[in-house]
Formats: C-alpha cells, sequence, structure tokens
C-alpha cells in the first residue's frame, strides 16, 4: 500500500527531502529515496516475513507497549527482570517504549513497570520476539537472500531504524536491513534528527496514523511547529495532494 501511494506521489512529481519508515515501512522509505527497486523490495519483504515466521524459535512470545516512562527507564525496568527473556524493541517516542520477550518476561517486566511509575501497560497483538536477539537464524537467512540484490547508496536522506542516522556511501546496506530484524527500532530519535534538520512537513503514508502521532508527540515535545498530512485512501490522497499545491504555492 505504501509503495502504491508513493507510485502516485511520484507521478504527481511529489518527492520527499527525507524518509524514514518504522520496521518493514524503511523498505518502502529506501524506495522512495531510489536505493531499492519495487520488484526487489517486494521479494526482500516476502522473504523477510518468510524467515520471521519459520526460523523464529520455540516460545509463547509476547510484546508490550510500555507509556509513561523514559527510555532509560524502560531499559532498566528490562534488566531487572530475572524470571525469563525481555529487551526494548521500538522506541516510538519519549513515552512510549515497546518490549519484546517471552511470556514469563513479559509479564514480569509489566508488573515492573507500572511499579515503577508507567501510567499504562498495554500488550500488543503479536506473536513473535521482533527486534529482538532471538531472530537471529532469521537475519542470517535474510542476509544470505539479499546479497545478490542491488541496493545503492539512496539519493536523499534515508534515516535508518537502527542508530537514526542517514544511510551513507560508508554503509553496507544489506548488512544493515539484516541486522534490522533483530534490532530495536529508533523511531523516536529518527523523527527527532528529521526535525532537527529542517523537517517541518510530515506526510505519512499507509493504513493508519501510527507514525503521525509519533510526530506530533515528539513535536510538542521539542515545541517545533510541524505539519503532519496522512494518506491512506483516496479520499486523503486528493487532500494530500491540494494540500501540498497550496504550499507550493505560498513558498513561490
Amino acid at each position: 500500500m505504501e509503495l502504491a501511494i508513493l507510485k502516485i506521489l511520484q507521478e504527481k512529481g511529489i518527492k520527499p527531502d527525507m524518509a524514514a519508515g518504522l520496521s518493514l515501512g524503511e523498505y518502502s522509505a529506501l524506495v522512495a529515496g531510489e536505493a531499492l527497486n519495487v520488484e526487489d523490495a517486494m521479494s526482500i519483504i516476502q522473504k523477510r516475513g518468510e524467515y520471521m515466521q519459520e526460523l523464529c524459535p520455540d516460545g509463547d512470545w509476547a510484546m508490550s507497549a510500555v507509556l509513561g516512562l523514559g527510555d532509560k527507564e524502560v531499559e532498566e525496568v528490562c534488566k531487572k527482570v530475572t524470571s525469563g527473556f525481555v529487551v526494548p524493541a521500538n522506541y516510538n517516542y519519549p513515552g512510549q517504549v515497546a518490549i519484546s520477550g517471552d511470556r514469563e518476561g513479559i509479564n514480569e517486566a509489566m508488573k515492573i513497570a507500572k511499579e515503577m511509575g508507567a501510567k499504562r501497560v498495554v500488550e500488543l497483538k503479536t506473536s513473535g520476539p521482533f527486534h529482538t536477539e532471538k531472530l537471529e537464524e532469521a537475519s542470517n537467512a535474510l542476509k544470505k537472500f539479499i546479497e545478490n540484490k542491488e541496493i545503492k547508496t539512496p539519493t536523499i536522506q534515508v534515516i535508518k531504524n537502527i542508530d537514526a542516522k542517514p544511510y551513507s556511501n560508508k554503509d553496507d546496506i544489506k548488512e544493515i536491513l539484516a541486522k534490522h530484524v533483530m534490532s530495536p527500532t529508533k523511531m523516536s530519535d529518527t523523527i527527532k534528527y528529521m526535525m532537527e534538520n529542517g523537517i517541518d512537513t510530515f506526510i505519512e503514508i499507509g493504513p493508519g496514523k501510527t507514525l503521525s502521532n509519533f510526530v506530533k508527540a515528539i513535536g510538542k515535545e521539542m515545541k517545533k511547529d510541524v505539519k503532519i498530512m496522512n494518506i491512506n485512501d483516496n479520499t486523503s490522497l486528493e487532500k494530500t495532494i491540494g494540500e501540498l499545491k497550496s504550499l507550493d504555492k505560498e513558498e513561490r
């Protein structure tokens, strides 16, 4: 869906100055940055999904979102767990971090988080230890699969999930994409980087408005006046294109 929307925007002459995506969305960002073609992106994400499903170790896995604690506090929560495996998986925005691990570890972490003052702890509808070391086998398999794919240095700044920095010609992008599967996503720092480097208009493409909510929360914290648009159906597509045309006229 993201790639289809991206294609329409490109045909309208709308191109981003920077791009980023959460987890799987990073592939769409790389297509936007002309680092990866659509066909290769689709084949890689298909294999990525297969490997994450088939090579996931047996276990009762779970994820939860911790709201109201800072990043360091959530890391401390995970370190205090003694009855299972749990680590931070998604740094979404200040005050929201998703943790991933086995059921026993997640349950203990949820309890500790509440004791440490978390406003809410919400179990997520997932079934794997995503973005953790438990997916090392899937990561290795993905690396082998993408070795023969052509991936170039992006023509715009595409911000990486693993360290919230733009890809450069010094990066081994294939190695990074493989590690991406077993590394925490740093969307909070990614959005901060974009705002600190002049981005004041964000367009989220794809279903839902999750990333827009992240941008809104971070903009508020950083006291940045940012414009946020969403495209997830024909109506929002037409509306966004109209708004962008108006912005273009104002700048001229």
